[in-house]
């Protein structure tokens, strides 16, 4: 069976991927990899605290790689710890690199581009599945989850912090994908079928920052939110703090 690191986010499309890895059991995970500001010791602009991140690596009961990333990493920056990080799991004879993409073309370019540099190649399960039906698949699986950040360009601050129930997909506007996959929101997954126990958090503040294009890598964004341009940096954003 083909070794693969599974890129985790936290969120939905992660969770759903996810999902569909293991019950098809195509390949053996022997790491999530998740990309961690390195000062605040959160997930890349989900903001979701590492203490749950890691409660969710021990309810699925995988391994959890952490990328320390710089607060304002360059792409140079960005590159070169991916490859620092991809180059060794490669030597142990992982070659194949999972995401919970959709539709993105410029991304999964981008993704195939640098696993090209260490012989890796990509693995996208969800990839080009209508995301009304991936949105309805995540509620019919027993997935739960709740928002923690949105762009204030498609979401107001009532959706921050939200449960993502069917209501939630209904309350959301005709011009917000189900999935997110503009930039609309993130979400963190704290039960459904791929956890042996539901993660235990409360939620805590809720805030509003603004990042300037310059703050941050666009493929830092992760599978949720990327846009393939900088001006998603350019609006605000609501996070809602989750505490363990």
């Amino acid at each position: 069976m083909p070794k693969a690191v599974f890129n985790w986010s936290g969120g939905k499309d992660s969770s759903i991927a996810l999902y569909h890895v293991l019950k098809d059991k195509e390949y053996d995970i022997p790491y999530l990899l998740t990309s961690i500001n390195e000062k605040y010791q959160r997930i890349s602009m989900h903001g979701v605290r590492v203490d749950l991140l890691e409660a969710q690596a021990e309810s699925i009961g995988l391994p959890l790689l952490k990328l320390q990333v710089p607060e304002m990493p360059s792409m140079d920056d960005y590159n070169r710890l991916m490859f620092e990080t991809l180059n060794p799991l490669n030597a142990q004879g992982i070659n194949l690199s999972i995401f919970g993409d959709i539709f993105l073309e410029d991304l999964r370019e981008y993704r195939e581009g640098q696993l090209a540099r260490v012989d890796m190649k990509g693995v996208f399960p969800i990839w080009k599945c209508p995301t009304d039906r991936l949105a309805k698949e995540f509620i019919d699986l027993g997935f739960k989850a709740v928002t923690v950040c949105v762009n204030d360009k498609y979401l107001d601050k009532s959706f921050v912090g939200r449960e993502m129930d069917a209501q939630f997909f209904k309350d959301l506007p005709d011009n917000v994908d189900p999935c997110g996959e503009n930039g609309e929101f993130h979400s963190f997954v704290y039960a459904g079928p791929i956890f042996k126990k539901p993660i235990v958090f409360e939620k805590g503040e809720v805030v509003y920052r603004k990042y300037e294009p310059a703050c941050q890598s666009k493929e830092d964004n992760d599978e949720e939110g990327y846009q393939g341009h900088d001006d998603v940096f350019d609006n605000g954003f609501w996070y809602c703090d989750l505490i363990q």
